[in-house]
């Protein structure tokens, strides 16, 4: 299953916007989206230093406007991404970058959103002195207990051995003084404590921008960033982007969720190498590409080819689902092993249960919109990693 994803803010680079503006079409649909975001995104994109870009109300935009065009160029045009991605998401800002390959939201209101979300996000940062810093490495729980310890907020839970925490820069140098055991820390290229209560007046403001909005249910399985589970509907969607303002992103639940999907490749649109980076430890064995410029256009398209949802020659007359990990399986009510929707339909992302795991849950999500024909385990059992749990016939194939 071929999954795209997008990078939030921290991941661009000075002059990575170059080498895009030489594909046909690209220079006017920038500039087009440099209208809609209030700023000149090709001169940021090209010219602009590491403390232009660095700023919250370029950045933004910056990010989502290159996401898209990436798509475009991937897929012939955004419009049609949805039709070969098994699952979308997006970290941080990515999210809008996401919602529009997946048709929640057009690539002409994402670009409205960043906006108001970028300098909403400033205006709130400017209020108060703070940053965020990224651990890596260590023991979890010693890392959540000292980030609690020091005042600050765990912001991005990106992997278990990647979390970052987010508050007053004060503390945030307190913490960088008295680091927890086993860990390596770096203050990152951001211009505030993102994803926290700081946030609050930025919530409000997207809010207001959202209301404006048009947006339709995902057409393919599209991940929040809130807590890792596919979004059903475009104003869950949307009312799940606003809240995201000021929550953490639990980018750990989104790879969890995929690893459960049958992720077998991933690409990262520009600009990339951070998800990709955290997909390779989280995913081992899938598929991983970085695309960074144009060149690598050729290998994307070859993953595309091998790892799309509608490649085959012919839809399969069914799918199987496994076991994520090792644990015990519990159905969804709405999915229950005994019947309740055994000739019922399930749409594409929805949750048919999920494997306990050392107290933790983990979803099982149908990879199609279909209906499940056998279930191949009873509620409770014990499962392995692997192990079938159900067999879904596709919609296409009936």
């Amino acid at each position: 299953m071929l999954v795209v994803v997008a990078p939030g803010q921290g991941a661009q680079v000075p002059g990575f916007l170059a080498p895009w503006l030489e594909l046909p079409d690209v220079p006017e649909q920038l500039a087009a989206w440099s209208d809609l975001a209030g700023r000149d995104l090709v001169r940021y994109g090209t010219k602009g230093d590491a403390d232009e870009i660095r700023d919250t109300a370029t950045a933004q935009p910056l990010l989502v406007a290159a996401a898209l065009a990436a798509a475009g160029a991937l897929f012939g045009h955004v419009a049609e991404a949805w039709r070969l991605c098994g699952a979308v998401a997006g970290h941080s800002v990515g999210e809008l970058a996401a919602g529009a390959i997946a048709g929640t939201v057009s690539p002409d209101d994402a670009m409205r959103l960043v906006r108001v979300r970028g300098e909403a996000m400033a205006h709130a940062a400017a209020a108060e002195q703070t940053g965020m810093t990224a651990i890596m490495g260590g023991n979890e729980a010693e890392v959540l207990a000292a980030i609690s310890a020091a005042g600050l907020t765990p912001a991005n839970v990106n992997s278990p051995g990647q979390v970052v925490a987010a508050g007053p820069a004060a503390q945030l140098a307190v913490l960088e003084a008295n680091p927890p055991p086993s860990t390596r820390l770096r203050r990152l290229h951001v211009a505030g404590a993102f994803h926290t209560h700081y946030m609050a007046p930025a919530t409000d403001a997207l809010r207001r921008a959202a209301a404006g909005v048009a947006v339709a249910d995902p057409r393919t399985t599209l991940l929040s960033n809130l807590d890792g589970r596919a979004v059903r509907t475009g104003s869950e969607w949307l009312e799940r982007i606003v809240a995201q303002v000021s929550e953490p992103v639990r980018w750990d639940a989104c790879m969890q969720t995929l690893e459960g999907l049958g992720a077998s490749s991933i690409i990262e649109l520009p600009p990339a190498g951070t998800l990709t980076g955290l997909a390779r430890r989280a995913l081992p064995g899938a598929a991983l590409l970085a695309l960074k410029t144009p060149g690598e256009l050729d290998a994307a398209r070859s993953l595309v080819a091998a790892h799309a949802v509608n490649t085959a020659s012919h839809t399969p007359e069914w799918r199987l689902l496994v076991a994520p990990l090792a644990g015990t399986f519990h159905a969804e009510v709405a999915a229950a092993p005994d019947g309740q929707r055994r000739n019922g339909h399930i749409t594409a992302g929805v949750e048919i249960g999920h494997v306990d795991s050392r107290g933790s849950k983990h979803p099982l999500l149908a990879p199609c919109a279909g209906h499940i024909v056998e279930w191949l385990v009873e509620e409770a059992d014990p499962v392995n990693p692997g192990q079938p749990i159900a067999r879904l016939q596709p919609e296409t194939a009936e």
